[in-house]
């Protein structure tokens, strides 16, 4: 199943955003409204509630006095952490109850309020942040919610920050305008990216991709988007995976690059990659076949120090190459020393962006992006290689010793 978190701040219009989503077909788990069911009269919820908070949290019926609760918990992090850590585990454990019963190939949507304060992002294949400026946010608590700024400022506060949210996001909804336009984005997400991304994770498959190479101007989220991408991967596998590291022309500030994210799995040996192969095609990295060499270079001429299992994504939204190499091999050690030697060395980056321009020019025409890739490689051995070994040599520059702690991600 493709499960999909969706968050944002208080007012932004997430609530709608989860309903259309559920018109639309999505199964839908909605922690604000699990929150309130496991602490209904009677539940255990509400009993360590009352333990933790007192009794004159409870209305004459005996149901939770929500706005009561809020007052002390709001502004106070203390007393807001206590009541989360009640009230989290009690509703995570309900989704799960709700997910588990969900349909093979369903689009899950679980409406998380506090995703991103929770650290819950490397669960779901996509975070989608529906988002506002917080003036517009504090209007609409005014106007709707009949708060006063101070209780709304108050709310917000509580919360993690705009930009962490957005930091946090694969898909930004933007609810500064209409309903309207709000809506047309869903439809659109659904449509174009979750309907395809949940049938490609059904079969096993890559997201097709079609056009000729094209080289994108420098993107600042690049790295961004490895980091996110990357805690997914580790997720899916944290016994085996040593590492993952952003790697290729994505990972070199300032360098133009197809819209391509690389990374590299460091695994022990390829034993280990093909153990977790599919453990990552359930995160949406599904092995690619026929895809298991780099071309060796000078560095090793030995074909087996060149072995790899290669992976890519599910998702038509975000292009990804999935490189799962052994440490210390000569594949591996040379796509880290790659990077490295464009990162620090400037006129080596202009070297390769011009011969990729090159390229791109040369096979304008050409569909597909193989042939562009296979008049690369010359290159690489026979002006990167001498190159990045000088480099090396002068620098001491050495690779990353693993094992590593699996919560690392090199950006």
């Amino acid at each position: 199943m493709l499960k999909i978190g969706l968050t944002g701040g208080i007012a932004s219009g997430k609530s709608v955003v989860a309903s259309r989503l559920a018109e639309l077909g999505a199964v839908l788990v909605d922690a604000d409204a699990l929150a309130r069911k496991v602490v209904e009269p009677g539940t255990p919820g509400l009993a360590r509630l009352v333990e933790a908070f007192g009794a004159d949290m409870l209305d004459a019926g005996g149901r939770l006095d929500r706005a009561r609760l809020g007052a002390v918990v709001f502004g106070n992090p203390t007393q807001l952490a206590a009541l989360n850590g009640i009230v989290h585990p009690l509703v995570r454990e309900a989704a799960a109850s709700i997910i588990a019963t969900a349909p093979d190939g369903a689009i899950v949507v679980q409406d998380i309020p506090l995703l991103v304060e929770t650290g819950q992002g490397s669960k779901f294949h996509l975070v989608l942040v529906v988002d506002a400026p917080d003036d517009v946010r504090i209007a609409r608590m005014l106007e709707h919610r009949g708060m006063t700024r101070a209780e709304s400022a108050s709310r917000m506060a509580a919360q993690a920050a705009r930009t962490d949210r957005l930091a946090a996001a694969d898909v930004v909804l933007d609810n500064a305008g209409s309903l309207d336009a709000l809506l047309a984005q869903v439809n659109g997400l659904w449509a174009d990216r979750l309907v395809p991304f949940a049938a490609n994770l059904r079969r096993g498959v890559r997201a097709a991709r079609t056009g000729t190479a094209v080289l994108s101007v420098p993107q600042a989220d690049w790295p961004a988007q490895a980091a996110r991408l990357g805690s997914r991967i580790l997720a899916a596998a944290p016994d085996d995976i040593l590492g993952v590291d952003h790697i290729g022309s994505t990972a070199v500030p300032g360098l133009a690059a197809k819209d391509v994210i690389d990374l590299q799995v460091t695994v022990s040996d390829l034993d280990a990659a093909d153990r977790i192969a599919p453990a990552l095609a359930a995160a949406g990295f599904p092995a690619v076949p026929g895809a298991g060499f780099d071309t060796p270079k000078p560095a090793d001429p030995d074909p087996a120090q060149w072995q790899k299992r290669f992976h890519a994504n599910a998702d038509p939204g975000r292009a990804v190459n999935v490189h799962l190499r052994p440490a210390g091999s000569s594949g591996w050690r040379y796509a880290l020393l790659f990077r490295d030697w464009l990162r620090n060395d400037p006129q080596a980056a202009a070297l390769y962006e011009d011969h990729k321009r090159a390229l791109t020019e040369q096979f304008a025409g050409t569909k597909g992006t193989h042939a562009y890739a296979e008049a690369k490689e010359p290159w690489f051995t026979d002006v990167a290689w001498p190159r990045m070994d000088g480099w090396a040599a002068r620098t001491g520059w050495q690779p990353p010793s693993y094992p590593v702690s699996n919560d690392q991600v090199d950006t």
